[in-house]
């Protein structure tokens, strides 16, 4: 049940692979103890980048302790997935207690504990990382030691065979292979320094940056490039594994009342488990989305630059009986100027205006978590302050501003992880009608 870390109780675990496949037994568990600890409303909630299971639950149990106080007579049952995924130790996530967070990475390369994590996120692939790490605290001065860096990034990311290719880290038809992937290295890496917080190396600004600036640049590459894999996982993970269990738990405990809850690509994963819900399931009561690191189109029947087609996740809030809350903050640098950066495909080689990024770039291949739902119609709009007032719908999609409380963070991520507020917690309450 509750685990030693946990603020919460009743509590289950739910574990997938990067493939979808679950932990039958943690499966069960939670089947049968919905049941008999007469769980009326169940919230589930997923992860976005974590290191390791200890890390991951603390993190939930800080973000659902307020959750008992704030609806005291309901029966809520709460269950924390799990899957395979990675955060760079550098990313500090604000109110989180040093001794549970990994500590800032030392120096301009991979720490001994980032090397670690990238080797276990992508099994198979600890000489791939030993020879980005080598070159990275080398920092050769050729260009060809970029490219060479940037094909071993390509390497770490790619998919490990014989695993599902599909669904893949598209939002959008027609989405093809990344621009990081295909530009020049050294524009890669020179885009991605100046993003990151780190500037351009003095000069000119018509002048090319020297040579060993641009290894910052190529640190945010491995960053990008592994949340770029992170991304297609989580929809794996959502589709093939959450969704089908959640049919599973509605066939098992026909009363309960699901709501899920996701953070950055955990957003994403919850999504995608609509996806995967087996036909005929109305168990999802409501869904909240916590900077969600997707496109803001993914939900689009229609694509506002191309009308005949729609982002992959278009009819399915109809599966949520209740509302799809979408909460977003200006505040978020790593979805407000890296993920566009990151997200454009090959092709697009329009000029980029930092910090601003252009606002076309960002019209393209914008994520939710930074300005909402896009081209949904009838989503609705309101502030947390009001939504936490009643102004949430019954049903439908809405956009939250959360820029009020989730603000705080540094460079590269900004407050991307400010998610640690009672706030947030009341309003998944107010999204389910919980209590």
């Amino acid at each position: 049940m509750a685990g030693p870390r946990m603020s919460v109780s009743p509590y289950w675990e739910l574990v997938f692979d990067a493939d979808g496949d679950t932990d039958a037994g943690r499966r069960d568990r939670l089947l049968a103890g919905a049941a008999e600890r007469g769980v009326r409303d169940l919230i589930v909630v997923a992860h976005g980048w974590n290191n390791d299971r200890s890390f991951a639950t603390g993190l939930y149990s800080r973000f659902l302790a307020p959750v008992p106080a704030l609806a005291p007579a309901a029966r809520i049952g709460y269950a924390g997935v799990l899957w395979p995924s990675m955060r760079f130790t550098d990313e500090p996530i604000p109110d989180f207690p040093r001794t549970a967070a990994p500590q800032p990475d030392p120096g301009p390369g991979l720490s001994e504990e980032t090397r670690r994590a990238l080797s276990a996120v992508f099994p198979g692939r600890a000489a791939v990382v030993g020879q980005l790490a080598r070159l990275l605290g080398r920092r050769p001065a050729e260009e060809s030691a970029l490219e060479e860096f940037r094909a071993l990034v390509r390497l770490l990311a790619e998919p490990v065979p014989p695993g599902p290719r599909e669904p893949s880290a598209t939002d959008t038809p027609g989405e093809g292979e990344p621009w990081m992937f295909s530009a020049p290295a050294a524009r890669v890496c020179a885009e991605f320094a100046e993003a990151a917080g780190h500037g351009r190396p003095p000069g000119p600004a018509t002048a090319a940056p020297p040579l060993p600036g641009l290894w910052d640049g190529a640190l945010e590459l491995v960053r990008q490039a592994t949340y770029y894999a992170m991304k297609r996982r989580a929809g794996t993970v959502g589709e093939r594994g959450l969704g089908r269990v959640l049919g599973e738990l509605a066939a098992a405990a026909p009363g309960v009342r699901v709501h899920l809850v996701g953070h950055s690509f955990g957003a994403r994963l919850v999504s995608f488990a609509l996806r995967g819900l087996p036909e005929g399931v109305r168990a999802v009561k409501s869904v909240t989305l916590l900077q969600g690191a997707f496109s803001h189109y993914a939900f689009a029947p229609r694509l506002p630059y191309d009308a005949r087609a729609g982002g992959v996740l278009h009819g399915r809030p109809r599966r949520v009986d209740g509302p799809l809350v979408c909460c977003w903050s200006r505040h978020d640098g790593a979805l407000g100027t890296l993920y566009p950066l990151a997200s454009r495909v090959a092709g697009d080689d329009r000029s980029v205006d930092l910090p601003d990024i252009g606002r076309t770039l960002r019209e393209r291949w914008g994520a939710m978590g930074y300005d909402g739902l896009r081209s949904v119609p009838g989503t609705r709009a309101c502030t947390l302050a009001g939504a936490l007032r009643g102004a949430l719908p019954a049903a439908g999609c809405v956009n939250v501003d959360a820029s009020a409380v989730v603000r705080r963070g540094r460079p590269p991520s900004g407050a991307h992880s400010d998610i640690l507020h009672t706030e947030l917690a009341a309003l998944v309450l107010a999204a389910g009608r919980i209590g």
